[in-house]
């Protein structure tokens, strides 16, 4: 889990986990852009709509616009570099 700027990991085993450190600094790249507070409150406001959409929390969870832009690049470890602002916006669908 990502709180910029910290990255919280349920075990000390997953900081070796280069995929897993990747798909949490976009995290805290898109809180940055969007001033922390707002994250937080579009994540949940997704979440919510995806979960009365999908009657599904784990299906709600991976249909985030946040979480697909992460997860559709956690492996693409120049992602960060070339990566546009606001780049979310084009997973909301």
């Amino acid at each position: 889990m990502a709180i910029y700027p910290f990255i919280f990991l349920r075990d000390k085993s997953l900081r070796d986990n280069p995929k897993i450190i990747h798909h949490e600094k976009i995290h805290l790249r898109q809180q940055i852009e969007m001033l922390w507070i707002f994250f937080f409150l579009w994540y949940g406001i997704e979440f919510l709509i995806r979960w009365i959409q999908f009657k599904n929390p784990t299906v709600a969870y991976f249909n985030i616009s946040f979480e697909k832009e992460a997860y559709a690049n956690e492996i693409d470890f120049d992602y960060l570099k070339n990566r546009k602002f606001w780049s979310f916006t084009k997973y909301l669908s």
